[in-house]
């Protein structure tokens, strides 16, 4: 049966996630950045409460995946922490400068992850040419890769995913960046075997006291009174689904 990883960024996400239904976790900080390195507390605390493989990310900061040097050193410290605390997986990805795989770094991050399944994000969506990076992540021994087919959603990136999967000799090729309820049914038609969603939702702040004219962000636009959440019906929802698909075959 297609597998269901729901992005989830805190612990609350995480456990309404478990509830509902979901396979995998991946374990992130900051949606507005795309996903950065979780707390020490956010990841002991997950490691506690919640049963079903959780993947952290290690991002230590959002824009691009070329990183300096003592950026590496931070996501080698990170990664020491995640295998430490028992994580069965981790989530990761580096470019060099000319938008290729940055290959001894991440030779690096596979000895240091030695026993854990490593996932190479979304980084692949950014990297010159998709095939050859496939087959040096193939090389390196990733066990999936998150991708949206070079395009702004695995929707419209199905193409190169049918093609990543039929052309992939060991890692999951799985889709990510739009992945709903409502275009599920076409990745299983063509054939991805796991889904990548945030399955969220917008949920309005408690808090009934709202000082005005003080922003905490540097986006003066930004509504600081509304937060991510997962929705754990549409988790169960697109469950539901994909257990349908396998009976259906």
């Amino acid at each position: 049966m297609p597998l269901l990883e729901i992005c989830c960024y805190g612990i609350d996400c995480a456990v309404t996630a478990q509830l509902a239904g979901a396979d995998r976790i991946e374990l992130c900080a900051a949606p507005k950045e795309g996903g950065l390195t979780p707390s020490a507390g956010v990841l002991r605390k997950v490691k506690e409460r919640v049963s079903i493989p959780v993947h952290p990310i290690i991002r230590p900061r959002g824009g691009d995946f070329c990183y300096t040097d003592a950026e590496f050193d931070t996501m080698l410290a990170d990664i020491a922490f995640v295998r430490e605390l028992g994580y069965p997986g981790l989530v990761i990805g580096m470019l060099d400068g000319e938008g290729h795989i940055d290959m001894p770094r991440m030779k690096r991050v596979m000895d240091e992850a030695k026993g854990m399944a490593v996932t190479f994000h979304r980084a692949f969506d950014m990297c010159q040419n998709p095939n050859q990076a496939l087959e040096q992540l193939t090389d390196l021994g990733v066990a999936r890769i998150l991708t949206s087919g070079q395009q702004q959603t695995a929707e419209l990136g199905l193409s190169l995913l049918r093609e990543l999967k039929q052309h992939s000799r060991a890692p999951i090729i799985m889709a990510g960046a739009g992945v709903r309820l409502s275009n599920l049914e076409k990745f299983v038609e063509a054939g991805i075997d796991e889904m990548h969603s945030s399955a969220g939702q917008s949920v309005p702040s408690p808090m009934r006291y709202r000082k005005a004219g003080v922003s905490m962000s540097a986006d003066a636009e930004a509504d600081e009174f509304n937060r991510y959440c997962v929705d754990g019906d549409v988790v169960a929802a697109m469950k539901a689904v994909l257990v349908a698909s396998q009976k259906a075959t």
